[in-house]
């Protein structure tokens, strides 16, 4: 502050300083009388050259007749008249010349006498006045440290106003809120009959679903303010600001009833208290604390609404989910493909489509994306359109973009050696063979082995349709499909590469699910192990072990057992369909990309025939892929 305080008073002086010197200049008289010597001026009188002289103090103005100006400094102890006798004038000559003699103002000789005190007295007084304003800006900004930065939004303002048709899907979702709407509209009709409307509704799902836009929806929907903060903009490094804003949050949403508070993720603050590194007088706890206190504060008349969103229901405080604080969760699932539809539709309203662009077709082809997902979506292949110099968004850039929300950018500067591009080529066409030979995978789509991403080359999937529930069968032969690639590579060329890490990865780590999580083993029908909640740095720092060093063992024989069936089933089924690997492998090297009817059509032993290229927009995009580790 002080460092601040100093450049605007540095600033000041300098406008000053530049201010003075520009009145300076323009004041200053363009022709400056020349100065002469008395002995010089005693001569111009003696020849009758001088008209006037005026005498203020010892100061001598000069008019020539020839309209000259001079000056000129006479004695301090003597008179003009003695001054000019000692330099031998003519006395009948200074006769001819006009004196004039002026004596100082009043006002001069004050300010004369005042001004060498005044002006340091004045420029102390000024420099203490402009630190003491600096001083009270910060105590107000200090006293304002504790308040609420809350943005309220204003239901009159029409522009950014949000309502239920504004969101897609989520039917479920706007009925439970609706209940909400109406206590706010009409409080008196619940209250009438003794029911009383939820204080908090949580809202729950995974990040992406519209979590924050439905609460905005119901204020919209409403028609009252509605206050949204952020968990993380409570906690500060200063003890109790966080517990400060808080009741200075409620405070304003009381004063603007009926009215709406939204804490976005608020799980930064609702985390299970005494778990973390904090101790009981950690700054987070006394936030949650003081949230807790203030919901169980409000009265029954009170028509203020608090909805909180997270995506960690797990970590939550049990007291933030008792009945009388959040006693209503309402759940945000991905949307399904109806859902799907209904979100592209409204993020393709401001951008223009060619007649081939088919939104269903891709919503079957975007299983698990969220709304966040689909915005992206449209938005990459509307940059991917003007990229092109095109007017509208085709078929292909919608494609191409879905590819890209789940793998990222084509790495294009890449550049594989034939070796590594032919390994990479028999890494995908092993995934694609043994998926497309067990019943219980999902159809391939596309493989291809550009780079993209990290990954060098990926084979791509879909479900035929939504699936919220999946059978041991599914994990068997996806297990089998992920080895796909390592065993491809085992028996073309008796080694293998860093190519199948991330395979293995998922490999391992959906067996070790199967016996653990899934109760799919001959271990029974129970879980093992429980993850401790507690976080350091973004890590887990322990794992409950709930089981015996016997038991640990046999979770290690049954994970190896997985595995190593899923390998034999994906070893019987290369070593079987060889001349069809290297077909797809071969096919790879020369064109780098396969799509689904051409895959399918090797598979069946068929001819297959390139179709045109507005006939390539019916293919179908997975959101499943399986990809080689790009080293």
């Amino acid at each position: 502050m002080l460092q601040k305080a100093l450049k605007n008073l540095s600033l000041i002086i300098a406008v000053f300083l530049v201010g003075a010197g520009v009145l300076v200049l323009l004041n200053a008289p363009k022709d400056r009388p020349e100065e002469v010597t008395l002995s010089t001026l005693v001569g111009e009188i003696n020849q009758g050259e001088v008209q006037k002289i005026t005498v203020q103090n010892n100061n001598l103005e000069i008019i020539l007749k020839d309209g000259k100006e001079q000056k000129a400094l006479k004695e301090s102890e003597s008179s003009l008249s003695d001054t000019l006798a000692n330099y031998s004038v003519q006395e009948h000559k200074l006769r001819e010349v006009e004196v004039e003699i002026k004596g100082d103002s009043a006002t001069a000789v004050w300010a004369g006498a005042i001004l060498p005190f005044m002006i340091p007295l004045i420029i102390i007084i000024g420099f203490i006045w402009f630190m003491m304003r600096q001083a009270s800006r910060g105590n107000s900004q200090a006293l304002s440290f504790g308040l609420s930065r809350a943005r309220m939004l204003d239901p009159k303002d029409k522009k950014k106003r949000i309502t239920f048709k504004d969101i897609a899907g989520s039917e479920e979702s706007k009925e439970e809120f609706q209940e909400v709407v109406d206590f706010l509209k009409n409080p008196r009709k619940f209250l009438n009959i003794g029911a009383k409307i939820p204080k908090g509704v949580l809202l729950l799902g995974p990040p992406g679903t519209g979590k924050t836009l439905m609460a905005k929806a119901v204020a919209g929907e409403a028609g009252v303010p509605f206050f949204n903060i952020s968990g993380s903009e409570f906690v500060e490094m200063f003890v109790g600001v966080g517990a400060s804003r808080v009741r200075d949050l409620f405070k304003q949403a009381k004063k603007n009833a009926p009215s709406i508070v939204f804490i976005d993720e608020i799980d930064a603050v609702g985390r299970h208290r005494g778990a973390g590194l904090g101790g009981g007088h950690d700054e987070r706890e006394q936030t949650l604390n003081q949230i807790l206190v203030e919901m169980d504060g409000f009265e029954t008349e009170t028509n203020v609404i608090v909805i909180a969103s997270t995506n960690r229901p797990d970590v939550l405080d049990p007291a933030l989910l008792r009945p009388g604080r959040f006693d209503r969760r309402v759940t945000m699932d991905l949307p399904d493909v109806k859902d799907r539809l209904a979100i592209l539709g409204i993020h393709a309203k401001n951008k223009p489509m060619n007649d081939d662009v088919n939104m269903e077709r891709i919503a079957q082809r975007t299983p698990g994306f969220s709304g966040a997902d689909l915005a992206n979506l449209l938005n990459e292949a509307a940059i991917l359109a003007a990229r092109r110099q095109k007017k509208k968004v085709g078929m292909d850039e919608l494609v191409e973009s879905i590819e890209k929300v789940i793998l990222g950018p084509e790495r294009k500067s890449k550049r594989m050696s034939e070796k590594e591009k032919e390994i990479v080529a028999y890494h995908e066409a092993g995934h694609a063979i043994v998926g497309a030979s067990l019943k219980n995978t999902d159809p391939v789509q596309k493989i291809s082995i550009i780079s993209r991403g990290s990954a060098g080359g990926y084979t791509m999937s879909v479900p035929t349709e939504d699936r919220h529930l999946y059978s041991r069968a599914h994990f068997v032969d996806e297990l089998a499909s992920l080895l796909g690639g390592y065993v491809s590579e085992m028996t073309v060329f008796g080694d293998v590469t860093t190519g199948p890490s991330n395979d293995l990865e998922r490999a391992t780590r959906t067996a070790r699910n199967l016996v653990t999580r899934y109760g799919m083993s001959i271990l029974g029908p129970r879980t093992f192990g429980k993850k401790e909640e507690m976080i350091f740095l973004g890590k887990e720092m322990s794992e409950e072990k709930d089981y015996s060093e016997s038991t640990a063992q046999a979770i290690d024989r049954e994970v190896s057992k997985f595995i190593d069936e899923a390998k034999n089933t994906a070893q019987e089924i290369v070593t079987t369909k060889r001349e069809l690997l290297n077909k797809i492998a071969n096919t790879l090297m020369v064109q780098e990309t396969i799509e689904k009817e051409q895959f399918d059509a090797i598979m069946e032993g068929r001819e297959w025939v390139e179709k045109k290229e507005e006939e390539k927009n019916n293919t179908e995009t997975p959101k499943n892929t399986t990809s080689t580790t790009a080293q």
